[in-house]
């Protein structure tokens, strides 16, 4: 796909951070936009805000539920009868880092699991077949990190085995989208090569994901975050935005951003592997 112009895209966490600036390059290009996000208050406020980028919707759905999902898709085929791009984007921070991996609170891990990874699995199910059923080109991207996509790092396990389920079902999904005859291509897109500077880390969490006796931490934004670790860099949305769509244009599952930390991290993985030694911890 190497035009956007008439395309349809769908963008779930679309209210915020990569979800709204792909929101925002996609609408400056000509694509039918369909932002959809848990917050339907910051959501009307970044339709209203993108209205003169070009043709901008919302419509609020919660990924963790598959009803909601389907509503979204049903309103997106009426409005627009199509879907070319969708973008499984939402995400949050668990907070996992404050109690070892065998003590936190199983509402942590169905928070984790309940967005990353049924929130594509939702989508996929409610969209991907009638994108099959359009016979028209088309591009799935899921997004994962490479906290988990390329390496786990210790101090978050459910934010890192959850995206690293994310990078998995996406190859599957490639391959089982290739073997239908390529006319829907999947994409699993790493958000860097630095932190995003982002509010990932502190989302609402709803009261059913909260376990009173171990509440998750207050969140820091992602420049805070970059600022109390020593100054490290920062990505802007709108750099991983433009880094995504190049990719669809050039055909590239592995949306990967070069840097070499996470060459140091792959490479280091993979000889472990070979070796068969103990993993290593996340560089950097």
């Amino acid at each position: 796909m190497r035009e956007f112009r008439d395309r349809v895209a769908v963008i779930t966490g679309g209210a915020s951070g990569v979800g709204r600036a792909l929101g925002a390059r996609l609408a400056a290009q000509g694509a039918k936009v369909v932002l959809s996000d848990v917050d339907s208050g910051r959501l009307d406020e970044t339709v209203a805000e993108l209205a003169a980028e070009g043709d901008v919707r919302g419509v609020a759905a919660d990924v963790t539920r598959a009803d909601s999902v389907e509503r979204l898709a049903d309103e997106v085929f009426r409005l627009h009868g199509a879907v070319h791009l969708l973008f499984n984007n939402a995400g949050v921070a668990i907070g996992d880092f404050r109690e070892p991996i065998w003590s936190l609170p199983l509402k942590d891990w169905r928070w984790g699991f309940d967005v990353h990874v049924m929130g594509v699995v939702h989508g996929l199910r409610a969209f991907v077949p009638r994108m099959l059923a359009g016979g028209e080109e088309g591009w799935v991207v899921n997004t994962t990190s490479g906290n988990g996509g390329v390496a786990s790092s210790s101090r978050t396990p459910v934010y890192a085995s959850s995206k690293a389920a994310v990078t998995s079902l996406s190859e599957v999904l490639h391959l089982q989208l290739k073997a239908q005859g390529g006319k829907i291509r999947a994409g699993v897109l790493f958000p860097g090569p630095h932190l995003v500077n982002t509010n990932l880390m502190r989302p609402a969490r709803p009261p059913e994901y909260v376990d009173d006796g171990s509440p998750p931490p207050p969140g820091k934004t992602m420049a805070e975050l970059a600022q109390q670790s020593g100054g490290v860099p920062l990505t802007e949305p709108e750099e991983v935005a433009d880094f995504a769509l190049a990719c669809i244009r050039e055909g590239r599952f592995w949306m990967l951003p070069a840097s070499e930390r996470t060459e140091s991290n792959i490479r280091a993985r993979a000889q472990t592997m070979i070796d068969r030694l103990d993993p290593q911890p996340l560089m950097g």
